[in-house]
């Protein structure tokens, strides 16, 4: 207590990463570790909630009324929620304490997501789901600040060991617990799940966390103008992204307002920032050569990590008519290895270097998207089991590395930063992943229907042969009428066309998303190896 007193009795005011690192000795080992892995455990659940929801959209849809379109704010709103508080977490803790900051936003995440389950129509989950998406957000950056600022460095790969699993395995294993829950028990139990492992989360924090003064003064001293600006501008870009391919992004003067209040309100941001003396973000860590070419491997892994788990299901009910229990047991190969192989990355950071690990990771993640390339009718389960364990191997070796090796030393006062830039554009490279591959794939069906449809033609010989052979077999299944059989001949054809057309199109975006990660492979080569590492960490 002595030595958060002269924190708080010093010119600056304190804050949280300061509390941290005076609190760090007297912290006994098992209650740091307790307060590290409640700490991801609470990250795993908010990230869990984002894949859990969207493999059970359609049955909330029916459940509460809402048209297809308009369901889609049921996820909108919880990730437009997350992205705004992520920045914010670092300067909210120092003004409420780490303790108090987390402890009601672990509550406020529970409470909500209980609620979700008891809506009785689209406004108010959409209501519902932001509240819990802005409690949520809280919980993945302060699980990162907390791993890299209570814990040696020698500890450090162990507790980003546990980080990636909220990171890397929540989204791969969320469909298959979703879609189990929803098929077995009904979508409320979605929400239900977040009860138990929530209230021992709570526990566990309110044991763990030192107690600390709430530092209210640093309301009025805020970086007010970088707040509001980052706020609306982030705000105002994840919408854009959530929702421009619906609306035909700039053909709907909605998303065109949108994107220039984005553009505007960002920009004033970086302006601000670079030039007030205590900004809400230090973006000068960009300039940092690891922190950098970081923050850019970063991006293009959100964007290949929730891109493919956003492809994958697709393909999968549209080409193959999977329900979302089927889908989950798909999707828990890109999961299951990943359990078993991320303990083992610490050990496998202090026998080699972190650029090799990081290096390899990602290679495998691009070549299991490579190995989705040439796809067919039959090509499902069976055919998807190697490649999902090769991109499952491939993100247990990619995130704890790159989060070490970024982080590297950064300094105890611009952990917060550091935090919330590392986990903001992970999320934001995601949702620009996912409305890029909206929009590409759609693209490519309609280029791969186009050459399809020109290449059939009633003067080819085959064409006429699958007609004919078509409208013998309904001919032979109850159809009477010569006319009608033919039409449905024409009918199969064109469907089967447009399956293909399809199929195409997915193959061309696991290309697409391979060769984003050929790009972060290429960006982690500037890494620059940190002096006397210890297996990754922050200093």
């Amino acid at each position: 207590m002595a030595t958060l007193q002269v924190v708080a009795n010093s010119n600056q005011p304190p804050d949280a990463v300061a509390v941290f690192a005076s609190a760090k000795p007297a912290m006994s080992s098992l209650r740091m570790w307790t307060a590290v892995i409640a700490s991801t455990l609470g990250a795993f659940m908010a990230v869990l909630n984002i894949q859990i929801v969207n493999a059970s959209l359609a049955d909330i849809q029916g459940a509460i009324g809402a048209g297809t379109d308009d369901g889609g704010w049921i996820s909108t709103s919880y990730l437009i929620a997350e992205i705004v508080v992520i920045p914010l977490s670092g300067w909210l803790a120092r003004v409420f304490s780490v303790r108090n900051y987390l402890l009601v936003n672990a509550i406020l995440f529970l409470v909500f997501s209980i609620a979700c389950a008891f809506a009785a129509n689209l406004q108010q989950m959409i209501v519902l789901r932001a509240i819990q998406g802005f409690s949520g957000g809280v919980l993945i950056p302060m699980a990162f600040t907390i791993i890299i600022t209570l814990l040696p460095k020698a500890k450090q790969p162990i507790g980003l060991a546990l980080f990636a699993l909220s990171a890397t395995f929540a989204p791969a294993i969320g469909p298959t617990i979703g879609g189990y829950l929803t098929e077995n028990f009904g979508w409320e139990y979605i929400f239900y799940v977040n009860l138990v492992p929530g209230s021992l989360m709570v526990a566990m924090l309110w044991v763990s966390l030192d107690r600390a003064p709430m530092n209210l003064g640093l309301l009025a001293k805020g970086d007010w103008p970088g707040i509001v600006t980052m706020s609306v501008g982030l705000a105002a870009l994840q919408t854009v992204l959530e929702e421009g391919n619906k609306d035909d992004w700039f053909g709907s003067d909605f998303i065109v307002r949108l994107s220039v209040i984005a553009v505007v309100s960002l920009t004033l941001f970086l302006i601000i920032e670079l030039k007030t003396a205590h900004p809400l973000l230090n973006l000068r860590l960009l300039v940092r050569r690891n922190f950098g070419f970081g923050i850019v491997a970063n991006i293009l892994l959100g964007i290949a990590l929730y891109g493919s788990a956003f492809i994958l299901p697709i393909y999968l009910s549209r080409i193959q008519g999977y329900n979302s229990e089927q889908i989950g047991m798909v999707l828990a190969w890109t999961g299951i290895p990943q359990l078993l192989l991320i303990p083992l990355v610490p050990q496998m950071m202090k026998r080699f270097d972190v650029r090799l690990l990081i290096v390899v990771g990602f290679a495998l993640f691009a070549a299991s998207n490579f190995m989705n390339v040439h796809m067919s009718g039959d090509y499902a389960n069976d055919q998807l089991f190697w490649p999902n364990v090769v991109r499952a191997i491939g993100q247990a070796l990619v995130f704890t590395p790159l989060s070490a090796i970024a982080t590297a030393g950064i300094e105890q006062e611009n952990a917060g930063s550091a935090s919330a830039l590392f986990n903001m554009m992970r999320n934001l490279g995601g949702a620009v992943g996912i409305a890029s591959l909206q929009t590409f794939l759609s693209k490519r069906e309609q280029f791969h229907s186009n050459i399809l449809t020109n290449s059939v033609s009633m003067f080819e010989e085959a064409t006429r042969d699958r007609i004919a052979k078509l409208t013998a077999y309904f001919m032979n299944h109850g159809v009477s009428d010569q006319a009608t059989a033919t039409h449905k001949a024409v009918v199969a054809v064109a469907l089967d066309l447009r399956k293909q057309a399809n199929i195409m199109a997915f193959s061309d975006t696991f290309f697409l998303l391979g060769a984003a990660l050929v790009v972060a492979l290429a960006a982690t080569l500037f890494f620059k190896k940190p002096g006397q590492l210890s297996g990754g960490g922050a200093h």
